[in-house]
Formats: C-alpha cells, structure tokens, sequence
C-alpha cells in the first residue's frame, strides 16, 4: 500500500491522539484508585481534629467545604445528628420536631422542673424585671416542666424561629392577635378558646399556694394533643451548626461569664467548668438546679445577644424587645471552651431561623450538646 505524505501526517496525529487519551484515562483511574485505597486520609481528618488543629479547606473541595453564602470556620459536624443539640440520633438521643414552652423565673417559681432537658433555653426580661424562658426540647423529653407562664409577643417570635410546637399558658388579647398572624402550631393550656388548646397540662399545690406558680406540662402530653390536631411531630430549624470539643490546649481561662438582666434576683453567672467543658448555671448567686433530680443546670454554649428592650410600653407593664435585623443591629457574645468569640446576630424575619456569625462573617459552630441565651440591651449588662 501507498502512503502520500499527507496520509502519513494524519496517520500519525490519530496515533499520537490515541496515546494522549490512553494515558489521561490510566492517570485518572490510578488517581482515583490511590484516594479510595489510602485509608490513612480518613484518619488524618480525624487526628487534626483531636489535636485541634485548623482544618478548614479554603480551596472548597474538602471536608469542611466552604458554602458561597455562608463561609464556616473549622470541621463542621454533619450526618444523621439533632439539629439542636448536634448529638447522633440514637435511642437515647431523638429528632422529634422542636416543642418551645413558656417557663416562668420569679423567685416564687424555683427551683424549676423540666429546663435541664432542654436543647436551647432563651432568657429575656419581662415585665417589672422579672426573666421567662422559652425552653426547646427535641433531643430529649421531659416528663415535668414548669411552671408554665403566659405568652409575650417577642417570647412567641423567638419560638417561631424554631418552627415549632408553641406551648403556653394563656396570654393577653393584644398577643393572641399577634400570635394568630405568626403562621405556627401553637397550643394554649390555659384553654382560653382563641387558639387551639391542650388539656395534657396539671397544677399542682403542693408546689406552691400561689395558683400562677402551679402549671405543670410534658412533652409527651404536648405530643399527644399536637398530634390530635394534625400538627407534624417532625420536622422544624434551627440556629446552630456544631463541632467537636476543643482540645484542652485550645480551651481558654475565662471562668465566669455574668448578665446583669435587671437585678440582683434575676442576677445570671455561668461558672466554666475546663474539665467537662461545660457552663454551670446560677441564679441570683446560687445554683440553679432542677426541681426533680436536684442537679445544677450545665450547657455546653452560652450566647448573649444584644439587642433593642423598650418599655414598659403599657398599663400592664409590657415590654417590647426586637428579635430581628442584620448583623450590624446585633452584636453577639459566644461563650464555648473557655474562650469568647465576638460577633453577629441576625435574621430578616420572624419565621427565619438566627444566623450567628463572629466578627469576619464566619458562621460559627457550637459545641454538641445544649446552649443557654441570654438577651440583653447593652454590652455594658454583661462582664467576664
């Protein structure tokens, strides 16, 4: 046969051609069979981790991938775990849809039963100075908690942000309207007809002689009925993303953390325990401790947001506190491993979850485990 030299060239750029795609196809299945036979990369994760170390990936392509929107920094936990507490679904550790509740702190009230179940716990001045909780169960239920109180509409927009199952106590007209407009699954105990109502809740006497420190609830009841309303026992959101503990080198010295909420009564201190890393919590210079087992509450994050509280703002004494807005109107305190980090609160609406940040914009990551937060109107409330 005879070749022109044309013939040849192109002969000979096919056959270069073949060789290049040949050798791309080996270099690509050698590589791809080096990363899923070196079993010592998993490991290596690992270890930086236990030590510490700073494994965010700025290149986005690795374990701790950065989102476009929200740049994190660190290993983020992730996988089938509670997106309260951070803690793997397990049958010790559950996944149900958020349950907020309305829980009172007048001296009265303590020591009070249920609030060391819960994943997240808000504490926000109310009227006459006098704090109230809204406690949030997922991870874990409770069998008693309260005393159950009465509804505020900032105490309701802080619930809404959890997309939950709301629970409280009655409240006033001006709150039921608002709380009517908030597109959430509530449930009155008070069965005061506006709204839909429970019967699971109970007073008992023997707590105190004072009819308002008497309500008592529990999760399981407040399932029941929720579920009698067609209301989904799963599903919700949440504000935080998790990590692993610090190491102890990494742990910092700050010991005490305390809110100045508006007196000495109300008084809050959060005393930092390094060898379990958690927060112990006091109330007006003692322990406070759980009703039914008698142990101190602990929470493995504390957050302090600053934030607008006006009022009294009526005859009643009602106070108005802002629980939305960029960052730039909420400054934040992340109290974990002994240490601070300074940043950002924020959320554009009521029905949004909050977006903490620190101070470059990072979203920050929490401890697993439960979280204690505190709001406040100046910096100047809060010393550590």
């Amino acid at each position: 046969m005879i070749f022109r030299k044309d013939s040849a060239n192109n002969f000979t750029s096919i056959v270069m051609t073949i060789l290049l795609i040949i050798s791309v196809i080996f270099v690509t299945a050698f590589a791809g069979c080096k990363t899923q036979t070196d079993g010592d990369a998993g490991q290596d994760i690992t270890d930086a981790v236990e030590d510490g170390d700073d494994i965010t990936d700025d290149d986005g392509d690795g374990p701790a991938a950065e989102d476009e929107e929200d740049k994190v920094r660190g290993m983020e936990i992730v996988g089938d775990i509670n997106i309260l507490s951070g803690l793997e679904i397990s049958d010790s550790v559950s996944d149900s849809r958020p349950v907020a509740i309305m829980v009172e702190n007048s001296p009265d009230s303590r020591p009070q039963s249920g609030l060391i179940y819960a994943d997240m716990v808000f504490e926000v001045v109310d009227e006459g100075g006098v704090t109230r909780y809204v406690a949030v169960y997922s991870s874990n239920d409770a069998d008693i908690i309260g005393p159950v109180r009465s509804a505020r509409i900032y105490y309701a927009e802080l619930a809404r942000s959890f997309d939950p199952i709301y629970t409280f106590w009655g409240t006033y007209p001006e709150c039921f309207d608002a709380i009517k407009t908030m597109d959430m699954d509530v449930l009155d105990a008070n069965q005061m007809g506006v709204v839909p109502s429970t019967d699971s809740g109970w007073r008992d006497y023997n707590r105190s002689s004072v009819t308002e420190h008497t309500a008592f609830m529990s999760t399981a009841g407040i399932k029941e009925d929720a579920s009698g309303y067609g209301y989904s026992l799963e599903g919700g959101q949440s504000p935080l993303r998790f990590k692993i503990d610090a190491v102890d080198s990494e742990k910092g010295d700050i010991s005490n953390v305390s809110i100045d909420f508006s007196s000495e009564t109300y008084k809050v201190d959060f005393a930092y325990d390094a060898e379990s890393n958690e927060y112990l919590k006091y109330t007006a210079g003692s322990p406070h401790t759980d009703f039914d087992t008698g142990k101190q509450i602990s929470v493995n994050n504390v957050i302090v947001m600053i934030t607008n509280i006006d009022g009294p703002i009526d005859e009643s004494g009602h106070m108005v506190v802002r629980t939305t807005g960029a960052g730039d109107n909420g400054k934040a305190f992340f109290f974990l491993d002994g240490n601070v980090i300074e940043g950002t609160w924020e959320r554009n609406s009521i029905f949004e979850p909050f977006t903490f940040r620190d101070n470059e914009g990072n979203i920050v990551l929490f401890n697993r485990g439960s979280t204690w937060v505190s709001m406040i109107q100046t910096e100047e409330r809060l010393s550590y």
